[in-house]
């Protein structure tokens, strides 16, 4: 049992006894239960609640996804520069997973709840709640989300640890997911099981008690494990830490020289058009199967088949990490994606039944096991852009990269939610005609073009950026090299190969970043 246990071991690169290894994994990355798994009721069904639901226009609603998300915009970079700035014996990033689990879970509640406002009919009232509602959400899931993303380069300072932190993260977001789909399904159901699978009814103003209900259940399922992560996670003390005062130039010099870094502009743009692809998806999903194809029946069942097929693609993603480096799994798997959410825009309403549910299954299981692809690369390559940050600036700025990384998805996710309610509302959708028969062919095309066709062409450019990043694990260790140099020495030896390959990471000129300036020799005394 014990070669056993090596060989399986040596296989996934643990380095050090599993208990060692793998529980410090598990204690951080449960966060991603909640971390990784709220967000997926909101993205699938909030939207929509809203529209069929609560009464807004497509365009009300994403009205609320595009506020909120502006106010994520702001509140993150202010989250950045506040958990890397602070003192605190239980660390820097820590304390916040404590102080905002359970506001957050009250939060999540009122996303789910008008308290009755929306029976009186007032829309102007409705959206005025629920706009409140996501803003607490942004600004708890902000409170979550940042330090708890900033702590792991500290906690786990190398390449291919790194990678085995995220692959216990990716375990985490799919019961995350999976249970938040299983809860939400069984809430809505009246908690029959046979109804939450195969038989959910199109949703409608009678459901309110329903959606009420799934804002108890998940925010009761969502709000234990940011605690369990604070209590069981480890970080240094920031007590000794020293903080340069903050003024206008400060934060203008902080937030442009992470933009100066072509490592994370490359990773920015995957991410970029990755989210882009990903919430184009998500807000249109509900109305193309309810209104396109007739197949909302099927809805929770295809998000969970989704959910696995996204994990299965996980030890996939792994090995082709350790052996090929942190791209290669985008590269293969990228174009499944594009394939699997393109075969959605060939389906009609008048597409025999049988065709159309083993189209939407499978275009499920394509997109979401293609997608496991570019996500657990941009999820990969994010710690290291870190360490190039270093190399430009002499500093760790965990919570600033942090910010940008979790800003990229948060404020895209609005956006498109915006976008896609606007664009809907253009092509004359409206939520109170539901029966695919009775929508205009221009309707129906608004639906297919919102769902397929512009997701693919944003997946397609965003596996094509992918093969564009220019950092590997031997540029990553040679940097992580000469930084340990630079601090212990005050300069680095380097040859001029190396040196051009750095910059050319970088972005930036040689002399131009504190790695290639040399440090002032103090004089002896005496």
């Amino acid at each position: 049992m014990g070669r056993l246990g090596d060989k399986i071991k040596n296989a996934c690169g643990i380095e050090g006894s599993v208990k060692e290894t793998l529980r410090p994994m598990i204690n951080y990355d449960c966060a991603n239960i909640t971390l990784g798994g709220a967000g997926y009721p909101i993205g699938q069904f909030h939207q929509q609640f809203l529209a069929y639901v609560e009464g807004l226009d497509t365009e009300q609603a994403g009205k609320i996804s595009l506020i909120a998300g502006l106010w994520d915009a702001v509140s993150d970079p202010i989250m950045g520069l506040l958990t890397d700035r602070t003192r605190s014996k239980r660390g820097r990033h820590r304390p916040y997973l404590l102080i905002a689990a359970v506001p957050f879970a009250i939060a999540y509640f009122l996303r789910w709840t008008s308290f009755g406002i929306s029976a009186t009919g007032n829309t102007g009232a409705v959206w005025g709640w629920y706009l409140f509602g996501s803003l607490m959400y942004c600004t708890f899931m902000t409170m979550l989300s940042i330090p708890h993303t900033a702590m792991l380069p500290t906690i786990a300072p190398h390449y291919f640890e790194r990678t085995q932190y995220k692959i216990v993260e990716y375990a985490f977001n799919s019961i995350g997911q999976v249970s938040s789909y299983v809860f939400t399904a069984l809430a809505l159901s009246g908690f029959n099981v046979k109804t939450a699978l195969t038989a959910l009814p199109t949703p409608s103003p009678d459901d309110r008690p329903n959606y009420t209900m799934v804002g108890i259940v998940l925010a009761v399922w969502f709000v234990w494990s940011p605690i369990l992560c604070y209590f069981k996670t480890k970080e240094p003390s920031s007590l000794g830490q020293h903080n340069e005062p903050i003024d206008y130039k400060y934060l203008w010099h902080e937030y442009r020289t992470v933009f100066s870094n072509r490592a994370f502009r490359q990773y920015f743009v995957i991410s970029l058009f990755y989210s882009m692809a990903r919430y184009f998806c998500s807000y249109a999903d509900q109305y193309f199967m309810v209104s396109v194809t007739d197949t909302y029946n099927i809805f929770i069942s295809m998000n969970i088949v989704a959910g696995i097929a996204e994990f299965s693609g996980s030890p996939f993603n792994y090995f082709i990490t350790r052996y090929k480096g942190k791209t290669a799994c985008g590269k293969i798997l990228g174009p499944l994606m594009v394939v699997g959410i393109a075969l959605n825009g060939f389906l009609t309403y008048t597409t025999p039944k049988p065709i159309k549910y083993a189209v939407v299954i499978l275009s499920a299981i394509l997109y979401n096991f293609g997608f496991s692809g570019p996500g657990f690369v941009g999820e990969n390559i994010a710690p290291d852009v870190t360490d190039v940050d270093e190399l430009i600036t002499g500093r760790r700025r965990e919570g600033v990269i942090a910010t940008f990384r979790t800003f990229t998805g948060k404020a895209i996710s609005s956006f498109m939610g915006y976008a896609v309610g606007k664009s809907l509302k253009l092509f004359g959708y409206d939520p109170a005609v539901k029966a695919p028969e009775l929508q205009k062919p221009i309707t129906t095309f608004g639906l297919r073009l919102n769902y397929a066709f512009i997701p693919a062409v944003l997946a397609f450019f965003c596996v094509l950026s992918i093969f564009r990043y220019t950092m590997t694990k031997h540029d990553h260790e040679r940097i992580k090299e000469i930084i340990a140099e630079k601090h212990r020495t005050g300069t680095c030896v380097i040859d001029e190969e190396e040196k051009k390959r750095i910059e050319r990471i970088a972005g930036r000129r040689w002399d131009e970043m504190w790695i290639g300036t040399p440090e002032p020799v103090m004089e002896a005394e005496g």
